[in-house]
């Protein structure tokens, strides 16, 4: 993953996870999500992400009764986020694939929704807390901490 500053950028797909730990409670995640959405805004990250991201953040914040913080956290990503791609019918087609595999192993239809938008937009790299991440082919993971933590050793 390179940064803007660098000879080119890789876009990196932005799990929902990284923006409501940067804008929730203390959490040993805060810090990195924090700094990593400091990047994004500030265009030294780039990122995308998908209209399942945004459900999440509502069905959350809906979920424990904070309606206004959920509509607030989702204009936000919509307003910072430059790319936010659609579900569409070959998203669906490939998610049921990703889903008779993973699925078995852990991992969400919301997750396997997002590795699928992922697989057909070239994206191969995903900005997450979620280890499962780990155990899809063709999809790296990158821990917000350790790129946090390598930011940290390199100044």
């Amino acid at each position: 993953m390179r940064s803007s500053t660098g000879s080119s950028v890789d876009k990196v797909f932005l799990d929902v996870n990284i923006p409501m730990y940067a804008g929730g409670k203390d959490h040993r995640y805060k810090e990195s999500c924090a700094w990593i959405m400091t990047r994004v805004a500030e265009g030294r990250l780039s990122v995308a992400t998908d209209t399942e991201a945004i459900q999440e953040i509502l069905y959350r914040y809906g979920a424990i009764e904070r309606w206004e913080t959920g509509v607030a956290m989702a204009n936000a990503l919509m307003q910072l986020v430059p790319e936010i791609y659609p579900i569409d019918l070959e998203d669906i087609r490939c998610a049921v694939g990703l889903f008779r595999t993973y699925g078995p192993k852990g991992i969400t239809a919301r997750d396997v929704l997002h590795a699928a938008v992922m697989m057909n937009r070239g994206l191969k790299e995903i900005l997450s807390t979620d280890s499962h991440f780990d155990l899809i082919e063709g999809i790296t993971r990158v821990n917000p901490e350790h790129l946090f933590l390598r930011r940290k050793s390199n100044k």
